[in-house]
């Protein structure tokens, strides 16, 4: 009884202290990013890695979500006589839920991974030692500029994945349904300003489609560059911390999507 005891305190402590070094490395990288000097030439690789090359990826996972969204619509209203709605339910479920949801898990898959395999094989090549012996931090050469990427890259992604979605959608709803493409898109606009706005100019859907993104794209860097960092036991340990951050970043977009739609319904419901 004794030792089960032990082994599960000694498990409850590994869960605290890995939450603290999550929380600790996610404060360090964002404060860096006021603090001189800084990496621009790092920053602008990271922003092709992540935004650039995820976006043939992006393009194909929207383009057929908005597809097989419409086309499973449009079954369903087809019953009721109600298919001129095809416009809006896709354009509602792009832009709030599917659109920063699937953009995060695609790039969590990409480039997330690749980021801890980056980390993690500089990490057991002891790289990483040696940017500490030359007098450079670590998470201001490395983590910061992945970190920033992803802030900035994952909502334009999202921006392209909504609208390649809703393009998909329109391409059903023409071709299989044959409504009109003018009324399409006039509903797609009804039931973005349906939604109200925000300073008169900018429409709440949008405001919800962007700030999920933002989250997510925090989510997936600070994951990556926390299994990366903490890679052991050489070329296993790499794929192990590839594994666990794409599982745990997955894991997380999904939850914490809950909690801000949950918040942004009471927040936008008012």
């Amino acid at each position: 009884m004794a030792n089960v005891l032990q082994r599960f305190n000694d498990w409850a402590k590994g869960i605290v202290l890995a939450i603290q070094e999550y929380f600790t490395l996610a404060w360090k990288a964002i404060r860096f990013i006021f603090a001189r000097p800084f990496y621009g030439s790092d920053l602008a690789q990271q922003m092709d890695a992540i935004g650039v090359q995820s976006l043939g990826i992006v393009l194909l996972t929207g383009f057929f979500t908005g597809m097989v969204l419409a086309l499973q619509s449009s079954v369903q209203l087809k019953t009721f006589g109600a298919t001129i709605y095809i416009g809006r339910l896709v354009s509602a479920s792009m832009i709030r839920e599917l659109g920063p949801v699937l953009a995060g898990l695609m790039v969590a898959g990409r480039v997330g991974s690749g980021i801890a395999a980056q980390l993690g094989s500089m990490k057991v090549t002891e790289q990483i030692d040696a940017l500490n012996t030359l007098g450079t931090d670590p998470i201001k050469k490395l983590v910061t500029p992945r970190v920033l990427a992803a802030l900035i890259m994952l909502p334009v992604l999202t921006i392209i994945n909504d609208l390649v979605g809703i393009i998909g959608g329109n391409v059903i709803a023409s071709a299989y349904v044959g409504l009109p493409t003018s009324l399409y898109w006039r509903t797609v606009w009804e039931q973005i300003a349906a939604g109200g706005f925000t300073f008169r100019y900018i429409p709440n859907d949008f405001i919800q489609g962007i700030a999920k993104p933002f989250v997510f794209g925090g989510i997936i860097a600070v994951t990556a560059c926390h299994y990366g960092l903490k890679t052991t036991g050489g070329t296993e340990g790499v794929g192990q911390a590839t594994t666990r951050t794409v599982v745990t970043a997955s894991i997380l977009i999904l939850i914490i999507d809950y909690f801000m739609t949950q918040v942004m319904l009471a927040v936008f419901a008012e």
